[in-house]
């Protein structure tokens, strides 16, 4: 009787566990047990239309959301983003939990606006922050919202695809017969959209429909999301007034002339007395143009402060380069605005340049809309070479990009309709070293060494980046060890003396002391010590797994040569052989060489690659294995006999 009891109850508790639960629930947590939410409908309404000869675009979104697990209540918090060029015309939202039986709605009564300051210090977009209530495992989302697109070069993209499951995505787009439209494939390969179009009186209308779309995993140092996920990108080419088509962005031409006419009264005034003063006792003395550039470029790098904040076209047009001189900030374009007309001071001419960080996947004839891009530098032209001018990148030498700019293309302006392109050089991996030269000895189980590290390139502005924001020596020997730690976890630096410290054009050196404790092996009369001190080549091995294609932030060389003082006594009774391999991606080398009471370990690494496809991903570990066979071989020393 007791246990026809118990289980009675049992049967009673999972009826009414599965009773609490929708079908909706049931059958998608069954579809998506590893995912927390699903998206079961994303919709998208685009009217593009003419209203007293100009273009008028409205949007509205639809998007629910199903919750499949207890971590629903981190989702409660939302907020949707608008600014001048994005004007939110009206939002609803609600949050809907089943009570066994149905879905009782629980609508969004309290919207708060708020500056979206971020990083900037001025920004004029603006956020709409809310709160779902009650959200719990099997409840429901609904939100939806209006907005007007208030320039016609500021269609966004659509995303078949996200961070999480889509059931049913849709995009219709309703457009004036009158507006000429393209519309820009990315990424969309490899998924099944259902693509219609119509015409219904004066009015196309294109409509994509794609179902069951699977999550899009985050992986880290993968390319940006833009770049992996299926997307469209609208474009308005041009449109009719009376016959008469006028253009919008139907090629890179239209795009420049925009930009242009943005840029065109941009330090007209005067440049203050201050100014002129400055560059001048800059350039005093100098020969050379380049010479004097270098000393603008640097003075700019180092004393105009870089803070990103925009207010409607003022994210595209610099502000006056008196007004930069004077409060010492500014954002990119400000930087190229003083930077120019400092160099006009100085009888030099620079080019306004715009360009897109890697984080873009466009080319300028791909999509030429403001989407291309989201920098602004400055070049220089010296005959044949270019060179690209950014003062945001602090220490950055003058003939180096940034490295978030490498192999993207610069759109040069020169003059109203003037323009080139031009593809920013990538780095090369012997630019961007790192050599250390080492010298240990052995007491006990114990190394003690002192070492000269020389860094250059990339990997020493990085440094000098860091390094701005460490004032105590306890922090210098904390970070030191991070940075050149070697052997094992118990590497410590003792003390360490810096040169060329913040030099924009000098190698930095460091030359410290340290000590590894535990990293030899003493058994009876031999010595077993491995010298692959710092294993480098592992860093960049890539799980078997990987999905998605890997950025590097540049190309680098690493170089490292240790000497080791043979213990007295003791001579060598096996050394590792020498091995070097190399691929199109990376290469490598590790050698061995006695001389007298010492031996010479070199090794050297180049990482020769920018992105990482999933393919060579497989060639580069097929290369770091090799590496790591030779990072497990140790010297063997014998005592002599008497």
């Amino acid at each position: 009787m007791k246990t026809k009891l118990v289980a009675l109850i049992c049967l009673c508790f999972v009826s009414l566990s599965w009773a609490q639960e929708s079908e909706d629930f049931l059958k998608y947590k069954s579809k998506y047990p590893e995912d927390r939410y699903i998206r079961l409908q994303q919709v998208q309404n685009v009217a593009i239309d003419l209203s007293k000869d100009n273009i008028t675009i409205a949007q509205d979104f639809v998007e629910e959301d199903l919750y499949l697990d207890d971590g629903a209540t981190i989702n409660s918090k939302e907020s949707l983003k608008f600014s001048s060029f994005f004007e939110l015309e009206s939002i609803k939202a609600s949050a809907f939990n089943y009570d066994g039986s149905r879905y009782k709605e629980e609508s969004v009564e309290n919207f708060t606006e708020s500056d979206d300051l971020g990083k900037s210090f001025y920004d004029d977009t603006k956020s709409i922050d809310f709160v779902y209530r009650n959200l719990r495992k099997g409840s429901k989302t609904r939100l939806e919202y209006k907005e007007n697109v208030k320039d016609p070069r500021f269609l966004s993209p659509f995303y078949f695809g996200n961070y999480y499951p889509i059931e049913n995505s849709t995009v219709e787009i309703v457009v004036h017969k009158d507006i000429d439209i393209k519309f820009l494939e990315f990424n969309t390969q490899n998924i099944d959209i259902q693509f219609e179009k119509e015409e219904k009186r004066n009015k196309n209308i294109y409509r994509w429909r794609v179902k069951n779309i699977n999550r899009y995993t985050y992986e880290p140092d993968a390319p940006s999301f833009k770049t992996v996920v299926p997307h469209i990108i609208p474009v308005i080419n041009s449109y009719k007034v009376d016959g008469q088509d006028i253009p919008v962005l139907t090629n890179v031409s239209d795009l420049y002339r925009w930009y242009a006419s943005l840029v065109k009264d941009v330090n007209k005034e005067e440049s203050s007395e201050e100014l002129k003063s400055t560059v001048n006792n800059l350039i005093s003395g100098l020969d050379t143009d380049l010479e004097k550039i270098k000393a603008i470029y640097y003075w700019t790098q180092e004393n105009i402060k870089y803070i990103a904040f925009e207010y409607a076209l003022g994210g595209f047009i610099p502000r006056e380069a008196n007004d930069v001189f004077n409060k010492k900030y500014g954002d990119c374009k400000d930087n190229s605005s003083i930077l120019k007309e400092m160099l006009d001071i100085a009888g030099l001419t620079g080019n306004l340049t715009w360009v897109g960080t890697r984080e873009i996947p466009y080319t300028y004839n791909e999509v030429p809309t403001p989407i291309v891009d989201n920098h602004m530098i400055l070049s220089y032209t010296d005959k044949d070479e270019t060179y690209y001018l950014d003062a945001t990148g602090r220490y950055t030498p003058i003939d180096m990009p940034t490295s978030f700019i490498q192999g993207k293309e610069a759109l040069i302006g020169n003059g109203p309709d003037t323009f080139t392109i031009k593809t920013i050089p990538i780095v090369p991996a012997s630019r961007n070293a790192i050599s250390e030269t080492t010298k240990i000895t052995l007491e006990n189980d114990r190394i003690v060494g002192t070492s000269k590290a020389i860094i250059s390139g990339y990997p020493k502005t990085r440094l000098f980046a860091q390094l701005e924001n460490i004032d105590t020596n306890p922090k210098h020997i904390t970070f030191y060890k991070g940075i050149f730690e070697k052997g094992n976890n118990k590497f410590l630096v003792n003390d360490f003396t810096e040169t060329n410290k913040f030099s924009y054009e000098n190698p930095f050196e460091v030359d410290y002391n340290f000590s590894i404790d535990d990293h030899a092996r003493m058994l009876g009369d031999e010595i077993y010590i491995n010298l692959n001190l710092n294993k480098i080549a592992t860093t960049y091995k890539v799980e078997e797994n990987r999905e998605l294609p890997i950025e590097n932030d540049y190309k680098q060389q690493l170089t490292y040569s240790t000497t080791f003082t043979i213990p007295k006594g003791y001579e060598v009774d096996y050394l590792p052989p020498n091995t070097k391999g190399s691929n199109s991606l990376m290469a490598f080398e590790v050698a061995y060489q006695t001389n007298n009471n010492t031996i010479t370990y070199y090794h050297k690494v180049v990482i020769d690659f920018i992105l990482l496809s999933v393919p060579q991903q497989k060639e580069i570990n097929t290369l770091i294995d090799q590496v790591d066979k030779a990072y497990k071989e140790v010297i063997v020393l014998k005592k002599i006999k008497s």
